[in-house]
């Protein structure tokens, strides 16, 4: 039976097993971050490791300890895990390397570990091939390096796929207070979804940070953002690298679109999890988190004393989803008496400087800007250096913030523009006040933004679609596909299948015209003209079957009432599931490069929201006084395709164009890429 991580995250005894200077280093973190349990050296020939008495084997113990650092080479790990495992140990960190990171030098790094698997049996591991975890609410450093945190009572958790970014982002200056910081290596067993959803049933932890380079278990990602919903305690997440998984570009521009990164940042935005783009941004919306947790909406006033400042944040949140919202009257009334005729009133606001020192001014100002419809006031305020200047006139603009949120109830921060004009004593004791010290403008804004969309209401979504596990693949033609989106409730022209120019012609004028023609069994029929439209007579459709490179053909009818043309497709991602995308049509795909991701299964209203997105959505609405074409069929397409995928699962699907009319949606061409099923 597998045992929980309790004892590893939160352990009163520790073994460190190794005599290097890795292991010694351990022991030294441990002491030195208070750690008050006791600490087991294990070495075969050592009395004492880093000064503490060593014993001579993990049978020699005097218990199972609750945690384990493992600073041996690969083998050794391996017998260390089994024997830690045997005794009935809470847990270990496996530091060494030359596992399945390494297959591909060393040849038997997957081998490896399965073995290493094997040894744990019951028992949780977190690595191999990671520094191991920081726990600064109970004093306890699993740790071979420096790190840069401090004792905490509460605070925010944070999981990297990275040590050395780990280490990094323990030297912040930000004033974030940090209670977990936990490095996942290659993730043998113990996934990062696992350790989060542990880490979030923490009640001393406010928000999850994730630094992501792959997912580890879809099903476990949505339970840990599941974990975070019904705890109220969001997650933020920076993710970086493209995963190997993710099917490459073929034959189609579906997978082109939808790439690894698309299926991510989808699989995020399902899920609720905030996406950040710089370490930076991380640290600063954990911060925001930590404070006031996810914010109503996007929202916010801005107030400075300087005019460049109103408009530089107002210029950098501009394409965000954050707004100024103008000024009420009940609000100007208030600004005006607080402020006096010579200030131009607006939000962003220049308070200018009559005002300054002047404590009790700042928080009228301040309160008059803070209706109950904003979800975050911004004060901007950068320190002077404490090495040349004195920031003690500073200190009236704190005390307003201070005022002005208790007497509001409204959250507040102050908004350094620079990162390094907002000094770390600073930032601690504005989180004491409960008030957010953001440093640096970019990252400020991004962090608001986040913020803002975690907070948004939406439903629990519907669990993936998980996609089998699949081996061949043979792409259907364009009549077999369509023949296969129909018996779904796609909607397809009337078509006819023929062999050779004159049976062209003559299913043409069955079907009656205009028609239009297609070569059959060439991918990019277009680049290789072999798609001829609007064909008015059946000698131009011969003459256009002859110049084509082949002699078998699909005649349509010609769909005449077209307002706008989409893609529609659909990607099998192992590492992120089915990935839908919506983007311009025909010839635009890659020109116009409108398009949005969604995961499957989708809502209608996911799909029209998605379609709201675009930048052909005044297209579809009727741009101009021309027609708006119907929504609902479009819908209904997507939703139909939907139905094909969760019944076959195929490795690809796309529609395009998919012909919008004032009355319906008709798949004018179709590509189907199929495998066998092996689950």
């Amino acid at each position: 039976m597998m045992r929980g991580l309790d004892r590893l995250l939160r352990p009163r005894t520790i073994a460190v097993i190794g005599g290097g200077a890795w292991c010694a280093n351990v022991i030294e973190q441990c002491q030195k971050i208070g750690f008050t349990g006791e600490i087991w050296p294990v070495h075969p020939s050592r009395d004492t490791v880093a000064g503490v008495a060593a014993f001579a084997d993990v049978d020699s113990l005097p218990a199972a300890p609750d945690a384990a650092f493992i600073g041996v080479n690969r083998d050794a790990t391996i017998d260390a895990v089994a024997r830690l495992s045997a005794r009935g140990a809470g847990g270990a960190i496996c530091f060494a390397s030359g596992f399945r990171e390494s297959q591909e030098e060393t040849g038997d790094g997957a081998v490896k570990q399965a073995e290493l698997l094997a040894a744990a049996d019951g028992m949780k591991i977190i690595g191999p091939n990671c520094y191991g975890l920081l726990n600064y609410l109970d004093g306890v450093a699993l740790w071979p390096d420096q790190h840069g945190g401090e004792a905490v009572e509460t605070g925010v958790a944070v999981i990297t796929q990275s040590s050395n970014i780990a280490i990094n982002l323990t030297m912040q200056e930000r004033g974030l207070p940090i209670a977990y910081v936990i490095t996942v290596g290659n993730q043998a067993q113990t996934g990062l979804s696992e350790i989060g959803v542990a880490l979030l049933q923490d009640p001393r932890v406010t928000a999850l940070g994730l630094h992501i380079e792959g997912i580890d278990d879809l099903r476990g990602f949505e339970e840990m953002a599941a974990t975070a919903r019904e705890l109220g305690k969001p997650i933020t997440a920076l993710k970086t690298g493209k995963s190997e998984q993710a099917r490459a570009a073929t034959i189609s521009h579906t997978a082109s679109l939808a790439g690894s990164d698309a299926g991510a940042h989808a699989l995020l935005a399902r899920l609720g999890i905030g996406r950040v783009t710089s370490l930076s941004g991380l640290l600063e919306t954990l911060k925001l988190l930590h404070v006031t947790g996810a914010l109503s909406s996007g929202r916010i006033a801005s107030l400075s004393c300087s005019g460049g400042e109103a408009s530089l944040i107002a210029d950098m949140a501009h394409g965000s989803g954050l707004s100024f919202p103008p000024l009420s009257d009940a609000q100007e009334t208030g600004l005006r008496a607080a402020l006096g005729a010579k200030v131009a009133l607006s939000n962003p606001l220049d308070y200018h400087t009559y005002i300054w020192n002047d404590g009790a001014a700042l928080e009228r100002t301040f309160s008059a800007m803070m209706t109950e419809d904003l979800a975050l006031g911004i004060v901007v305020l950068d320190f002077p250096r404490a090495d040349r200047c004195s920031a003690e006139a500073w200190q009236p603009v704190i005390n307003a913030v201070a005022g002005t949120q208790a007497a509001t109830g409204r959250p507040m921060a102050i908004l350094s523009s620079l990162g390094e004009a907002m000094p770390e004593s600073v930032a601690q004791e504005l989180v004491r006040l409960g008030i957010v010290p953001l440093s640096g403008m970019t990252e400020a804004i991004e962090a608001i933004d986040v913020a803002a969309r975690i907070g948004r209401s939406r439903p629990a979504p519907e669990a993936l679609l998980l996609p089998r596990n699949r081996t061949g693949a043979r792409t259907l033609t364009e009549a077999e596909a369509k023949t296969a989106l129909a018996a779904f409730g796609v909607r397809i022209p009337r078509a006819e299948r023929v062999a050779g120019s004159d049976a062209a012609a003559s299913a043409a004028m069955t079907l009656g015209f205009p028609v239009v023609l297609k070569g059959e069994g060439i991918a990019h029929k277009t680049e290789a003209g072999a798609v001829a439209l609007a064909l008015g007579s059946a000698q131009a459709v011969r003459e256009a079957a002859e110049a084509m490179p082949t002699d078998q053909f699909l005649v349509e009818e010609m769909i005449t009432d077209t307002v706008a043309e989409l893609l529609v497709g659909v990607v099998r991602d192992p590492a992120h599931g089915y990935v839908l995308t919506l983007a311009a049509g025909g010839t635009l795909t890659e020109l116009l490069e409108d398009r949005v991701n969604l995961l499957l299964p989708s809502t209608p209203e996911d799909i029209r929201a998605a379609l709201n997105k675009m930048k052909l959505a005044k297209l579809l609405d009727g741009y101009r006084g021309a027609p708006a074409v119907h929504k609902g069929a479009i819908v209904d397409v997507v939703m139909a395709v939907q139905s094909f995928v969760a019944a076959t699962h195929p490795e690809e699907i796309e529609i395009n164009p998919l012909l919008c009319c004032t009355d319906g949606a008709v798949a004018a061409d179709a590509l189907i890429i199929t495998g066998e099923n092996h689950d």
